[in-house]
């Protein structure tokens, strides 16, 4: 049985996609939460296999909301189900940990089907979400860098080791490690140094 968290600050929201996912005899909502802070709170309390999880809340929105929640309890799998999908909020999302993107013109079986497929450690996008991600990936390098890599290569520049750089931004050392494999890539490099020269270069830092 897949247990399952819905987060939306709007109950009506919540009653619908409860709705959806009802009958289905694998999968069963066993909470529900109003907030990104209630959200939290509740993965704490239940462990849910896979929380559906709305972006634009009050206090707590839904990419802090995920980062935190992934910390609470790593082995959840956050999809994202709300109405933007501007690149910015996408980039946020998959950045925070999400395991998927969907908007809530969802029909019933693609979130069935998104469900199940999250809950195997797959990833559910969308088809304009995964389009936007493909053309952000093709992008130049400034462009395609996430806050969260030129925040790593600021300090790289400073002179800060990885596990500085990891007690710094109050991440592992192995996620600054990935970051900075994705940095070279985009930035076309091989090391430390030159992508922090590039980086320069293109005005990033």
């Amino acid at each position: 049985m897949i247990s399952i968290l819905l987060v939306d600050d709007h109950p009506v929201v919540r009653a619908g996609v409860a709705g959806m996912l009802d009958g289905e005899p694998d999968l069963a909502v066993v909470g529900e939460a109003a907030s990104g802070a209630e959200a939290v709170t509740a993965v704490r309390a239940l462990r849910p296999d896979v929380v559906l999880m709305d972006l634009r809340m009050p206090g707590l929105d839904g990419v802090t909301a995920t980062a935190q929640v992934l910390v609470a309890a790593p082995a959840t799998r956050v999809v994202v189900l709300t109405t933007y999908e501007t690149d910015a909020d996408i980039l946020r999302a998959v950045e925070a940990g999400a395991a998927g993107y969907l908007l809530k013109d969802v029909s019933r079986a693609d979130l069935v089907q998104a469900v199940r497929t999250a809950a195997r450690g797959g990833t559910v996008l969308a088809p304009s979400v995964a389009t936007r991600l493909l053309h952000q990936v093709r992008r130049p390098a400034r462009e395609s860098l996430s806050p969260r890599e030129i925040e790593v290569l600021r300090l790289v520049a400073r002179g800060l080791s990885n596990a500085e750089i990891g007690r710094e931004l109050h991440i592992g050392e192995a996620t600054v490690k990935t970051h900075l494999l994705r940095s070279f890539a985009k930035l076309g490099v091989s090391d430390r140094t030159a992508a922090v020269t590039t980086a320069m270069a293109a005005g990033l830092l």
